[in-house]
């Protein structure tokens, strides 16, 4: 069963015993997000990074990295 059978059958329910009908699967799917990202952003500025651009920097690290003579060597 998936989240429309589920909130048809709510529907259903609710219309028999006169209830208010449940919020439509997805109606609050972007507020939600919204909120994860501000929550991270927070997080970050609490650990002292940058709140701004992570996904950025990471994306140019991994698809230009940098020669081979600038990489930071292990001293293992």
């Amino acid at each position: 069963m998936n989240a429309m059978h589920q909130y048809l059958f709510d529907a259903y329910r609710a219309a028999r015993l006169g209830e208010p009908a449940p919020p439509v699967p997805g109606t609050h799917d972007v507020a939600v997000l919204r909120s994860v990202r501000d929550r991270r952003r927070f997080a970050r500025v609490l650990a002292g990074r940058p709140a701004r651009g992570a996904l950025r920097t990471a994306l140019r690290r991994l698809l230009h990295p940098a020669p081979a003579d600038r990489r930071r060597s292990c001293s293992c």
